[in-house]
């Protein structure tokens, strides 16, 4: 399904307090951060020259975000960030002066930290990216994990010190449990997704993925013209289109924002014209976007910024997994998780149908911006979709490149 978004906010600038969130400022911020992160660097935006001639468009650029930060997955800028920035505060309030990122590992940050605990529910990738980010400033995470997580997804998070806390049910009823066992025990929440009186977290946690644009336009010989950005609450994709928006003005790529169609709440918010709550039903393969219920602050900034709205099926994000871990004409091979590969699919399908051609002004001069959010962070379900271990497609990347 394809939406043109017909908002009343669409085109509107940014409230605010979304754009000091997603602005210069913001962004600078994390990247003092991540300057004294022992394991950063850029990750890789890859050119497929031999797809874009295919589909016949000027570029297609992969953002590979399944190298962020030794986690897999873009989450690794969000959680951890926004835990390092509040134990920052904290610690700042009791010394009555502020605390730079370069105060990280010292002795007085470390004893703030140890009595704090950060608690967060996850699908798994933000859960590791908050558990990492707890054990960076030696505090304390308690991970709400709901039903269809796999074993392997908690098994990683755990490695990271993190308790892990078992919830019946869905995402969501994991984000109410965490919320509601947080507050009984003094917990400190941190959520990649908004609800009414709490935002400043999950705009944390959003700032952090700023970074993602800011690489990219230092990678590119000039901006794109089109972004397909995957969502699920809307995080990622509220950040990127407000970044860019806030960034490019007007010369801002199209975004058209790509949901599963069996857990597609942003698309049926912009149906409705305000956030709704779709109904649980069956399963998505694409399980780090199975979120039924939008984020408050990622629809505000989404329904002014984003262009269109669409779904695909499992069916497409599998093929678009399987195209990517084995390419055609010399492209490189990239390992893309089930929900990393949401925007390719998204624009596989658009490109096949007339009223998105249309809508989205697509020629041979359009330069396509995807970002892989994740990399095989369940690696046996990554075998059993494409096939191929994981490392048996990096290993033909580098043979390749």
């Amino acid at each position: 399904m394809f939406l043109v978004n017909s908002h009343t906010d669409y085109g509107k600038p940014l409230e605010a307090v979304d754009a000091l969130t997603l602005g210069p400022d913001g962004a600078d911020e994390v990247e003092h951060f991540l300057a004294v992160r022992d394991n950063h660097a850029p990750t890789p935006l890859q050119a497929l020259p031999h797809l874009a001639r295919r589909l016949g468009v000027g570029a297609v650029l992969v953002k590979d975000e399944g190298r962020r930060l030794g986690l897999g997955s873009f989450k690794a800028l969000g959680g951890a960030y926004a835990v390092v920035r509040l134990v920052l505060e904290d610690t700042g309030r009791q010394l009555g002066r502020s605390v730079a990122y370069e105060e990280l590992f010292s002795p007085v940050l470390h004893a703030t930290a140890a009595r704090m605990t950060f608690a967060c529910a996850t699908d798994g990738n933000h859960g590791r990216s908050v558990a990492q980010g707890a054990q960076l400033v030696g505090a304390r995470a308690a991970i709400f994990v709901h039903a269809g997580v796999s074993e392997e997804r908690v098994a990683a998070i755990a490695r990271f010190g993190a308790e892990m806390i078992r919830v019946d049910g869905t995402y969501d009823d994991s984000v109410a449990e965490a919320a509601r066992i947080s507050a009984e025990r003094n917990w400190t929440v941190v959520s990649d997704t908004s609800w009414p009186g709490y935002e400043r977290v999950p705009s944390l946690v959003m700032q952090g993925y700023t970074t993602i644009v800011r690489e990219a336009m230092r990678q590119m010989s000039e901006p794109p013209t089109h972004l397909f950005i995957q969502a699920g609450v809307g995080g990622i994709a509220a950040a990127l289109a407000g970044h860019f928006r806030l960034l490019l003005a007007k010369a801002a790529p199209r975004v058209v924002v790509v949901e599963p169609s069996l857990a597609a709440c942003l698309f049926a918010s912009a149906e409705a014209g305000h956030p709704v709550k779709v109904e649980h039903g069956a399963p998505t393969v694409m399980a780090m976007l199975e979120c039924y219920e939008p984020s408050l602050v990622a629809w505000r900034i989404l329904s002014r910024t984003a262009d269109a709205f669409m779904t695909v099926t499992d069916e497409e994000a599998i093929a678009a997994m399987n195209r990517l871990a084995r390419p055609e004409g010399g492209d490189l091979a990239i390992v893309a998780g089930e929900s990393g590969c949401v925007g390719l699919a998204g624009l596989l399908n658009a490109l096949g149908n007339e009223e998105a051609r249309r809508a989205l002004d697509f020629d041979d001069k359009a330069r396509i911006l995807l970002v892989n959010t994740e990399g095989a962070t369940d690696p046996a379900r990554y075998r059993e979709l494409v096939g191929l271990p994981p490392e048996e497609v990096v290993a033909g990347a580098r043979m390749g490149a």
